[in-house]
């Protein structure tokens, strides 16, 4: 009964890779996650990371490497995963996941730091990446959290 109520109220459309959400009190217009700034920022992130992670040693391989490109993958992956979600709620709670991802992949790169596999020369442009990820997922995140939708 409450679905039916839900679906009666709530309508959406596609129109050019973006999506039109209309509820009984407001139209929210909503894009493809392809095009949301943090996804696209995150994406590019993996890329540099690979560079990186290329030139880690060979033993690090299935530690520290692939933890690494993991961490990375799991940002973008969870921003469209929760883009992908049909409420509010499970939205915000991959946001705040891709988010939890930045953070970790921060610390592995702290450690590959600690441990001289990396130089302070070469963390320090992450660093400034990591944390214009994080300003626009942040964001992102408070958008859907203000935004009237169920």
């Amino acid at each position: 009964m409450a679905e039916e109520r839900r679906q009666q109220s709530m309508n959406w459309s596609v129109r050019n890779d973006v999506f039109i959400v209309k509820s009984i009190n407001k139209t929210l217009v909503m894009t493809n996650y392809k095009n949301l700034e943090a996804w696209k920022k995150s994406m590019e992130l993996i890329k540099e990371i690979y560079l990186l992670a290329a030139n880690y040693p060979k033993e690090e391989l299935y530690a520290l490497t692939s933890q690494t490109k993991r961490a990375a993958i799991s940002v973008p992956a969870n921003i469209a995963e929760g883009i992908g979600r049909n409420y509010k709620k499970d939205t915000i709670q991959f946001l705040h996941i891709a988010r939890g991802s930045l953070y970790e992949l921060e610390t592995v790169l702290n450690i590959a730091v600690m441990v001289d596999i990396i130089s302070e020369e070469k963390f320090e442009p992450f660093v400034v990446r990591l944390d214009e990820c994080l300003k626009i997922l942040n964001g992102l995140i408070t958008y859907y959290e203000r935004a009237s939708l169920k």
